[in-house]
């Protein structure tokens, strides 16, 4: 006659298979997840669940049924240091894209073909390859969570470069079209903000954000202390930049000095505190306002494509032809002033 089991028991069913159970560490007693053709299958299970609460790896298999809509906003919810736009960001691929998908399924039954099903329905349905990204690679943090949670083993999302973007390559604009649509805006006050964007490698809102105290025209530097997110209500949010790197001073080149000071002196009031740029009434500058005033420009200047995008703009070519031009420039001013004096004389 066998002995008694150390760990769990077994029995067989009317049906003619087999039941484990067992008392988990929490002293609850669970059934297997499901039952076994033989006794010695479910022996098996048993040694092997049993191994699993010695090493510290056993799963509570009722955490894991949380609804996944529910686990996923609360991630976010968690997160009190996401900068504001990133926060709105998330929040609306969970509610857009990740929900709707699978928000009614359990945490811990959410397998590998779930997700694949899920991203080939997006992108059938004509969520971009760049959107669907986005949401994978949320998806993909948020179920890693749900590992360091213990609510399941490993994670489910393994798909091979599903989180890479591959974004459409943009137009880049030439030297010489970034002047001539710099000057295409009825109002001047916004060709400096343009060739700031260009020539000192400033995002949208970190030049929204500027002040006159952050601009220094005797050293010919910008510094970048703070910037703006308009978030989709309308609120107005000022932080630090994106990234602790984006705290930095920058050198505005010398031929750009001229037109700095002129803005300074036409656009932007006297005080450390007065913003650089701002909208016709002096208001805080808004990207939705801008937006027009880029667009007529854009037909003026005969350009199409072109978005107000630090990489639209910031192309390392471009960066590398400004630089040579600029060095070119003021090496043939030092020339040129050599000449004339020697000619003076």
């Amino acid at each position: 006659m066998a002995g008694k089991r150390r760990f769990g028991r077994v029995r067989r069913l009317p049906s003619g298979r087999w039941q484990a159970r067992y008392k988990g560490p929490d002293g609850i007693d669970r059934p297997a997840p499901g039952t076994f053709a033989t006794k010695g299958d479910a022996d098996r299970w048993l040694s092997l669940t049993e191994a699993d609460i010695i090493k510290d790896n056993w799963l509570d298999p009722d955490i894991g049924r949380v609804l996944f809509a529910d686990y996923a906003r609360a991630w976010v919810a968690e997160r009190p240091d996401l900068r504001p736009k990133t926060l709105q960001h998330y929040e609306g691929l969970v509610r857009i894209h990740l929900v709707p998908g699978l928000g009614s399924l359990a945490v811990a039954d959410i397998t590998g073909p779930h997700i694949r099903r899920w991203r080939k329905n997006l992108l059938d349905s004509g969520v971009g390859p760049v959107t669907v990204a986005k949401a994978y690679r949320l998806l993909k943090v948020i179920m890693t969570t749900a590992v360091e949670d213990r609510l399941i083993r490993e994670n489910p999302c393994q798909i091979k470069r599903a989180g890479e973007e591959k974004s459409p390559e943009r137009p880049v604009l030439s030297l010489n079209q970034v002047f001539v649509l710099a000057d295409a805006f009825a109002d001047r006050r916004y060709r400096l903000l343009v060739l700031l964007a260009v020539f000192c490698s400033l995002r949208w809102g970190e030049l929204a954000a500027l002040r006159r105290k952050h601009i220094d025209t005797s050293v010919g530097l910008v510094r970048v202390e703070v910037a703006v997110v308009e978030l989709i209500n309308g609120t107005i949010v000022t932080g630090p930049p994106k990234s602790a790197s984006g705290v930095r001073g920058v050198s505005i080149p010398p031929f750009l000095l001229p037109d700095v000071v002129e803005h300074l002196d036409q656009f932007t009031g006297p005080g450390g505190d007065k913003l650089v740029f701002t909208g016709p009434k002096g208001a805080q500058l808004r990207r939705s306002n801008f937006t027009r005033q880029w667009r007529k420009a854009l037909e003026a200047a005969e350009l199409t494509g072109i978005h107000f995008h630090r990489t639209s703009l910031r192309d390392k070519m471009i960066a590398d032809e400004i630089s040579r031009r600029a060095e070119a420039e003021r090496s043939s001013s030092g020339t040129r002033r050599a000449r004339d004096e020697n000619e003076a004389s």
